[in-house]
């Protein structure tokens, strides 16, 4: 073979090296699979996001570490809304028009979910959602892993009227999740006969720190006996709030206040020892005594020490904290059987399945994309722990209240059917 020969063949020879090189770098970057994980890292919410977002961290790298979904590694596209309601939105453009992700975890506030909903449904996205919530909404495009009203809120005042409290002080965040919930809880207060005046409803906005003139009127309201606190707080103004009722004497024995977002993650930042006694309603709590709770804890606590986040093995878990890993591992399995990463047959895939979670057994609702949950009344210990005092079976969600809508109903199957039969 002469010089110009062995020069031509071996180009020949580079130029298939390099188209080789080409599609193998190509097949490896289809072997992964974004997802993006929208919580606030930073601002008033941290106090309960950062959370989310590390336990979502966890059930990525427990999946990815068993071979990934459907052969392929899930890479996790962290972005911080900042506690932003307006950056929310822009954060789910990024994720699903930039990232082009597959699906999200994300949000806590209604008013971050409410703002990013836009987004999902123009998009066609796909928004796994872990917080208990006001109801009042169905979108295909969510999937709620939290509680709605029949699933928290609603049961938590029948407990309370149970134990014979008859005078209720609504004290919530200005935003849309407190007023909706209050609306909800005032229509069913005034059902079962409770007078207007003996329901009292008050506002603060996030970041709130001043307590002291509404602890006081809490503290009148109370005077007579048989009354109770709905908090609807949420975010660090809780630590001011509970730190000042102490302060003016306040205790659960004299008005327990009934925490909707209060848990664990969030009592770990406080002092406990004077909010012993108080209770919250969730649909988990870490002192659960199931076969996965001690597994998922003591998970979470080396993950955590593992890879030197704030608090290390001291961690806690909660409920949004389990609702949001196990979110993960719904999406995963309906993934799997649907045999796709498309929105349409994965939200169609979730429909129905059972699971074990850290809480015990659970289901996704056949026809609403909502959870079957338990509704657990907890109270406080001085651990920061809960001690839980009732407990009832899986409930299936209601979004829409019989208090407020009785005539709405929210059935999304049939929609959900027609769209993954699409080619």
């Amino acid at each position: 073979m002469d010089r110009r020969g062995f020069l031509k063949r071996l180009f020949q020879s580079a130029t298939l090296l390099t188209a080789l090189t080409c599609a193998t770098g190509a097949f490896a970057q289809q072997k992964t699979v974004k997802v993006g994980v929208l919580h606030s890292l930073s601002g008033t919410m941290a106090i309960s996001e950062v959370s989310l977002r590390d336990v979502v961290m966890m059930a990525i790298d427990e999946i990815n570490a068993k071979g990934g979904v459907l052969g392929a590694k899930i890479e996790p596209v962290i972005v911080d809304p900042a506690s932003d309601w307006p950056l929310f939105a822009d954060k789910a453009k990024q994720l699903l028009l930039q990232d082009k992700v597959a699906v999200t975890f994300g949000c806590w506030t209604s008013v971050s979910r409410k703002s990013v909903l836009p987004v999902y449904e123009q998009n066609n996205g796909l928004l796994f959602y872990p917080v208990q919530y006001e109801g009042e909404e169905c979108s295909l495009n969510v999937f709620y892993t939290g509680a709605a009203p029949n699933q928290q809120a609603i049961p938590a005042v029948e407990y309370l009227m149970n134990e014979g409290f008859k005078k209720f002080y609504l004290l919530g965040t200005d935003y849309v999740y407190p007023r909706t919930t209050n609306k909800i809880l005032k229509a069913m207060l005034k059902a079962k006969g409770i007078p207007d005046s003996d329901i009292r409803e008050e506002y603060t906005p996030f970041h709130h720190q001043d307590y002291q003139t509404i602890v006081a009127k809490i503290k009148a309201f109370s005077a007579g006996g048989d009354a109770c606190v709905i908090s609807t707080i949420n975010g660090d103004s809780n630590v001011p709030f509970y730190k000042e009722y102490a302060n003016q004497g306040l205790t659960a024995d004299d008005s327990p206040i009934m925490a909707f977002s209060v848990a664990e993650d969030e009592l770990r930042g406080m002092d406990t020892s004077a909010l012993v006694g108080h209770l919250a309603a969730w649909n988990y709590y870490q002192s659960q005594n199931t076969p996965g709770n001690k597994k998922f804890v003591d998970a979470f606590k080396a993950y955590c020490a593992k890879n030197n986040l704030p608090g290390g093995n001291k961690r806690v878990t909660d409920d949004p904290i389990e609702a949001a890993y196990f979110g993960v591992y719904v999406w995963k399995a309906a993934v799997e059987k649907a045999g796709s990463f498309d929105v349409d047959k994965v939200r169609k895939a979730v429909y129905g399945l059972e699971f074990d979670a850290p809480g015990g057994k659970k289901k996704m609702d056949e026809n609403n994309q909502h959870t079957y949950k338990p509704v657990l009344i907890g109270r406080i210990r001085a651990d920061g722990q809960f001690d839980v005092v009732s407990k009832t079976e899986n409930i299936r969600a209601v979004p829409w209240s019989p208090f407020t809508n009785p005539e709405k109903e929210c059935d999304n199957s049939a929609k959900a059917n027609e769209m993954a039969m699409k080619p």
